[in-house]
């Protein structure tokens, strides 16, 4: 079976640059690049991966681009742009020419003010990016869905994908609001989810697999086999069970699924939502 991981990263550590990874994660205090990443991806049978965001630069962009113009694995970019800039109309048509540039990122999740989204400068940006086929990640956390909701309901033509279920709190066992929100926001057709992201939320070192299956109960059910894909959120995942725990867990869980369905979760919806 065809099988996309739809969420990595690559990085050139920078202990300013990249000060989330904290002491805890020191595991990942290093460069990670493709060639750490393409043996793990062949171990395990996954034939390409979208290489997202770390940095907030257009330097960012040129790097990972770099990066998939010598690997072929890479199928796809999610990078970044300042979508509030006077010329964003000139940096999205420039970055329409660049074959691997599949849509843009945000760090929503560590902007101060939890309604940034909903900026009149960053809407207008958003606005944009249908017209030169950009899809756009949302990073946030369970307290920005409501206004996440509000968000995608402005753009009904726009394609959205919710990265790592919006990061519920599952080392707490919390699911009300969360649930109820995630509900909310699924109802908009134009929204999919990434089932990536998920042992980081969890307790790092003593997770089971049982901890996850609530909520992938939830985004399976709400969002339907058409609008969910698989992300390893690799090398983040290290700090918490690695490429080969993460992927134990979703191929447990989704092996009650139909083969269609499971073809649309491994493959199939990734390629469609970002035209691979």
């Amino acid at each position: 079976m065809r099988k996309i991981d739809s969420h990595q990263h690559f990085w050139l550590y920078n202990p300013v640059n990249h000060a989330w990874i904290n002491d805890d994660m020191r595991v990942i205090q290093r460069n990670f690049l493709p060639a750490d990443l393409q043996s793990i991806l062949q171990e395990n049978g996954i034939e390409g991966c979208v290489a997202v965001q770390v940095d907030q630069t257009e330097a960012e962009n040129e790097f990972l681009l770099d990066l998939a113009e010598k690997n072929s694995f890479i199928k796809g970019i999610v990078g970044w742009i300042d979508l509030q800039a006077d010329n964003i109309e000139e940096r999205l048509q420039y970055y329409s020419s660049v074959k691997p540039m599949k849509g843009f990122r945000h760090i929503l999740q560590g902007e101060p003010d939890e309604k940034f989204m909903l900026n009149k400068k960053f809407k207008h940006g958003i606005g944009l990016l249908n017209q030169y086929g950009f899809s756009y990640d949302i990073l946030i956390m369970p307290n920005h869905l409501p206004y996440a909701k509000e968000f995608v309901a402005a753009f009904p033509e726009q394609r959205f994908v919710i990265d790592h279920l919006a990061k519920p709190y599952i080392k707490d066992k919390r699911i009300n609001g969360w649930k109820e929100d995630i509900q909310a926001i699924a109802a908009f057709p134009n929204v999919y989810c990434k089932v990536s992201g998920m042992v980081t939320e969890a307790d790092w070192a003593n997770w089971k697999t049982e901890d996850f299956v609530p909520y992938l109960d939830i985004v399976f059910n709400v969002f339907g086999a058409s609008r969910i894909m698989y992300g390893s959120d690799w090398p983040v995942c290290n700090v918490a069970g690695g490429y080969k725990g993460v992927l134990k867990v979703i191929e447990n869980y989704v092996s009650q699924l139909s083969q269609t369905e499971q073809e649309l979760f491994w493959a199939k919806n990734a390629v469609d939502f970002y035209k691979l």
